[in-house]
């Protein structure tokens, strides 16, 4: 039986369960088609570390080559390093990961050449019509030449290129905790911080697609207790804790308190700011703190506010020419690493930003973290059309209250703001509040709260 294409091939990658949902064979036409879709003459391909990764990979590889395609593989990789390969090379890549998702899940985050996304709008729409058309009429026939295998370490270069961006020489040591929850930090981080002023305490290091300690993802507060008991218990400087994907990362302050991601845009907006002598356009989904468009502007910068999700980051980083982009959920984007996000340049911008002070991270991060926020909260509802006109209704015509739709409904005022989004996957809304003060997030965040569920 053919498999249902619109269960796994998602807005911005395929991701579903091995094999339930997909398996090698789809993988190979999926690499036919990939082939096929960008034209290319030759590509390079990646995986993380989850059992099914290799095997996929390798149908994909097959798929490619079949089409006349040379391929590159540069083996385990984190995603960023997959978009370093992507960049450096001049390439269209694929990289086999399911990032946080659970062990018997997997997926293929696709690029162009340049690291450049591809997404529904960007190829993957093509992508799915053509292994659909494969899985009904048989494989296309191969190329006359078959393609070449290479396989190729970039770790290495990756690692370099990283830290040639940021200057970490001159820094006071620090004392760093890093849980890399079994993922491809645990690959990674070792090459990327050898020879820096910085004394690691490894978490979770060994490659484990089963993530037998957490999943790996630091975004839910019961995944970093281990990382903030660490660096309670060692007196470390931080913690830092990466996505299975190791394209996110996520910080931890001196006393194991979390430090928002849109402190750590702020702070990293502020440093890219200066470095492209006060100038340049940072960008911002529409979730992040109000002190980010404030810290963007106090540098010397332009803010520009967009949708949620990587494919609206990059696209508008690519049009406006930004320098930065970041979003709460951890995802940082660099216009020097080919306006791809890579969690390992932010983390290494942090580790530059405390060590060329004296004082605590919780000190540092202070001046970029303003505001109270509640943090993404989601809710079960039977119709989510409606509940976000509920909501346009109670708050349309208030004097000193502004809406707008660029992305699910955001109202705000001058000391506070909301937005509900619906989740395209899942009968749900997600609601994010902030305000000046925690009893004024409170009283917005349950009143939003009360009209969701209804």
């Amino acid at each position: 039986m053919a498999a249902d294409l619109s269960q796994i091939v998602k807005a911005y990658d395929v991701r579903g369960v091995v094999p339930d949902q997909w398996d090698e064979p789809l993988a190979e036409l999926f690499g036919a088609a990939f082939a096929q879709v960008t034209g290319a003459d030759a590509i390079v391909i990646g995986h993380d570390m989850r059992p099914s990764s290799p095997g996929l990979s390798g149908a994909f590889a097959r798929g490619a080559t079949r089409r006349g395609v040379d391929v590159t593989e540069i083996g385990l990789c984190s995603t960023d390093q997959l978009y370093y390969a992507s960049g450096a090379l001049g390439l269209p890549g694929a990289m086999f990961t399911a990032s946080h998702n659970p062990a018997q899940y997997n997926g293929i985050k696709m690029c162009r050449a340049g690291a450049a996304p591809v997404g529904q709008d960007t190829g993957l729409a093509e992508i799915r019509a053509l292994v659909e058309e494969w899985q009904d009429s048989g494989a296309p026939e191969p190329a006359g030449t078959p393609g070449t295998i290479t396989r190729r370490d970039t770790l290495e270069d990756y690692a370099a290129y990283l830290r040639s961006l940021v200057d970490l020489t001159s820094i006071s040591r620090l004392k760093v905790v890093v849980d890399a929850g079994n993922g491809m930090g645990g690959h990674t981080v070792p090459t990327v911080f050898a020879g820096l002023p910085v004394d690691l305490v490894p978490m979770y290091f060994e490659l484990d697609g089963t993530f037998p300690n957490h999943e790996a993802n630091p975004l839910d507060p019961k995944n970093i207790v281990d990382l903030q008991q660490r660096v309670r218990e060692e007196h470390a400087d931080l913690g830092i804790a990466f996505d299975g994907d190791a394209d996110r990362c996520f910080v931890v302050d001196e006393n194991g308190d979390p430090v928002s991601p849109s402190a750590i845009t702020a702070l990293v907006a502020a440093r890219e700011l200066a470095r492209y002598g006060g100038k340049g356009t940072v960008i911002h989904n529409l979730i992040t703190s109000r002190s980010v468009p404030e810290v963007v502007r106090e540098n010397g910068g332009t803010p520009v506010r967009t949708r949620v999700g990587h494919s609206f980051i990059k696209a508008e980083m690519a049009r406006s020419g930004a320098i930065f982009g970041g979003e709460h959920s951890a995802h940082y984007y660099f216009k020097d690493f080919w306006n791809a996000d890579t969690g390992m340049l932010a983390a290494l911008h942090v580790l530059a930003a405390l060590g060329g002070q004296d004082g605590p991270l919780s000190r540092l991060v202070a001046a970029y973290d303003r505001y109270a926020g509640s943090g993404e909260i989601n809710s079960t509802v039977d119709d989510q059309g409606a509940r976000l006109a509920a909501i346009k209704a109670a708050y349309q015509g208030r004097e000193g209250v502004d809406i707008d739709e660029l992305d699910g409904l955001t109202v705000s005022s001058a000391d506070w703001w909301f937005n509900v989004r619906p989740s395209n996957t899942e009968p749900l809304l997600r609601l994010n509040a902030e305000a000046g003060d925690e009893a004024t997030m409170e009283k917005i965040r349950d009143e939003a709260l009360e009209i969701i569920r209804g």
